[in-house]
């Protein structure tokens, strides 16, 4: 099948190359001729595992282009994916102008009929708005269907290809055969594809990454519970987790949840909710606690740093919001980063594949470092945000002598606490004891 997507982001780049895997003649298209460039030389501009050996084979094997021309995408594809940006407005709510120039673009160049698909992450009447932008410039027919993603970065090949579901939303049979054919290598081990109307299709979206937020919020509030009545957030984790009702997904608490997608989609669907006079009060809470939430790490600094980080130096494990991907955007990290400096410290940061990206947003303010344990030397405290891999069973030994104190406030419960008491450390985590020297 020939498939235009235009947008090669998170969400169009990873499309585009697993539906080239399967066979498919795709032709991904964006403004951004820096980007493109880049993608035909098979320079990403992200980082996603497993992701460029995609993009590598399918260009090699033509199953995969790339180019500035939207027009010239649109009138090679029988569909195409509008997969573009949706940043909150000032209002909370989705901008979608990018997604209304598309379908613009759409419009002028519909020279056969086409399933046009909104991959976007776009609120509910998005799909309708779309439908009304393309008919404003042809007369030829078409197709809308809501098709929103549930890719997690880190993981977003994988979920592609093994999805625990597809989620359609079609205006006609003609429509949800053509996207089921598409699909069909997806979803072949018994998976669901869920055909719905377009506008549940459109909500699915931000119900489900609203769940998901409100279960992170919920356990970090519990995890600041479990810290004043000396309970252990681990044990209360698993013990809740083996409910059937509740499950262990998304149970671990940490420095709060970042990303570009769900501050950005409980915004939105807050927004959504005040739109339609429906207060959508839980979500209001998510938010409020997560923005609480991200001064967590920057708290508890100042509590073993007697009140006070002026002149202090503070090393940093882990830029990216979550490990496997360097992106940055409402990390906690950047937040403890911010307060650190504001608060007169100096900072020292480390990750494995971030640190270009968290250049825009924090420049030359802070000291970049190569490697892991280049970032410790003569530190006050050693703050972990990100829980990268490599920074799950380090040299404990190293660390004690690098640090000027020994002291690590850990985001993410890496590590044992009775283990880094016994071996000297003062360590502070999430909704766990202390473990400390003396314990």
């Amino acid at each position: 099948m020939k498939v235009g997507i235009v947008g090669t982001g998170y969400v169009g780049l990873v499309v585009g190359a697993c539906l080239a895997e399967t066979g498919n003649d795709v032709l991904c298209a964006d403004l951004d001729a820096a980007k493109i460039t880049g993608l035909k030389e098979n320079r990403l501009p992200i980082y996603e595992p497993g992701l460029e050996p995609l993009v590598v084979r399918n260009q090699r094997e033509g199953r995969l282009q790339f180019t500035i021309d939207v027009g010239a995408a649109v009138e090679h594809s029988e569909v195409v994916f509008i997969a573009v940006g949706t940043p909150p407005d000032e209002d909370g709510s989705a901008d979608l102008q990018h997604v209304l120039d598309v379908a613009g673009t759409i419009g002028r160049h519909m020279n056969a009929p086409k399933l046009v698909v909104t991959k976007s992450t776009v609120p509910v009447g998005t799909a309708e708005q779309v439908r009304a932008e393309i008919a404003r410039h042809t007369a030829s027919p078409f197709h809308v269907c809501a098709n929103p993603e549930f890719l997690k970065e880190g993981a977003a090949v994988e979920d592609f290809m093994k999805p625990d579901r597809v989620i359609v939303g079609v205006d006609s049979p003609e429509a949800a055969k053509v996207i089921e054919e598409l699909y069909a290598p997806f979803v072949r081990t018994g998976n669901p594809l869920i055909v719905m109307d377009i506008p549940s299709a459109e909500m699915t979206k931000y119900a489900a990454n609203a769940m998901l937020a409100t279960r992170i919020s919920f356990m970090n509030q519990i995890a600041r519970l479990c810290e004043v009545v000396t309970a252990d957030v681990s044990q209360v984790r698993k013990g809740i987790g083996a409910d059937r009702r509740i499950g262990p997904a998304f149970l671990f608490p940490g420095p709060g949840f970042g990303g570009s997608c769900f501050p950005k989609d409980v915004k939105a669907l807050i927004r959504t909710g005040e739109e339609s006079r429906v207060p959508l009060d839980i979500l209001k809470a998510v938010e409020a606690a997560n923005q609480r939430q991200k001064r967590v790490l920057f708290e508890k600094l100042q509590r073993h740093l007697d009140g006070n980080v002026t002149g202090k130096t503070i090393a940093v494990w882990g830029l990216a919001f979550k490990a496997e991907t360097d992106d940055v955007r409402e990390s906690p990290a950047l937040v403890l980063i911010e307060a650190l400096l504001a608060g007169g410290a100096a900072v020292r940061v480390h990750d494995p594949a971030a640190k270009e990206t968290a250049r825009h947003y924090l420049g030359s303010r802070v000291h970049y470092a190569e490697h892991a344990y280049d970032a410790l030397p003569g530190a006050d405290a050693l703050a972990i945000v990100t829980e990268w891999l490599e920074y799950r069973n380090p040299d404990f030994a190293k660390i004690k002598q690098l640090l000027k104190r020994p002291l690590i406030v850990d985001g993410r419960n890496l590590y044992e606490p009775q283990k880094l008491g016994r071996l000297g450390f003062t360590y502070d985590s999430i909704g766990r004891p202390l473990g400390c020297a003396s314990s």
